[in-house]
């Protein structure tokens, strides 16, 4: 990870408000995890310069880390406008992976181009466990196509996406993530010290903090 990216991306996350701090009343994502810190990404596309900041930057980072890359992926539907924004800057085709599959038509999950031995990289907005986005590699690896890496703008960067991930033999690169919009939110005055220590507590044990 770009040090000088991270707290960049990080910085911008916080003045749109992206993140938003709830100590007494703690967030439940959909993973079940209760947290402090709820992160909300899909405001990103209402900034046109942030947004093709976003891209531009992810764009970078898959050329260097999958230089093989022959399709971008959007995870549906917070990945889909970052994975247009990469694939215009790559000049490369675009596909979106739905949830489920259709209950109509032909049935399909993914839309766009995804052939048997295509090379893919999947874009999400953010990661916490991990679940969408490798629900959407197993949907991509069905059709005979090859997901060589995954990347997002943010991650929680917890233990269970990194056992996740591992489980899968994926690799995940981020633009940033917790520890860097901690630093950087002390830094820009966005959270107080006692809300500083809480987040930390949770970040060391997310899955038992709020008991």
């Amino acid at each position: 990870m770009d040090k000088e990216i991270a707290r960049d991306i990080a910085s911008q996350l916080l003045k749109i408000k992206a993140v938003t701090l709830s100590p007494k009343e703690p967030f439940t994502w959909a993973s079940g995890i209760k947290s402090p810190i709820y992160t909300d990404n899909r405001l990103t596309i209402a900034y046109p310069k942030f947004r093709q900041t976003i891209a531009d930057d992810l764009a970078v980072l898959i050329k260097e880390k999958y230089p093989d890359v022959e399709i971008i992926g959007g995870v549906a539907t917070a990945g889909i406008p970052h994975a247009t924004g990469v694939a215009n800057a790559l000049g490369l085709p675009l596909n979106y992976v739905r949830p489920k599959k259709k209950d109509h038509g032909k049935k399909g999950q993914i839309e766009g181009r995804c052939e048997a031995n295509d090379k893919v990289v999947l874009i999400d907005d953010l990661i916490s466990t991990g679940g969408s986005i490798l629900k959407a590699v197993d949907a991509v690896k069905e059709t005979g196509a090859q997901v060589i890496g995954t990347v997002a703008i943010f991650s929680y960067d917890l233990p269970e996406s990194k056992t996740n991930f591992a489980q899968k033999d994926l690799q995940l690169f981020t633009l940033t993530d917790f520890p860097t919009l901690i630093e950087v939110a002390q830094e820009l005055d966005y959270v107080e010290k006692n809300d500083t220590e809480l987040l930390h507590e949770w970040y060391k044990n997310p899955e038992g903090w709020c008991k």
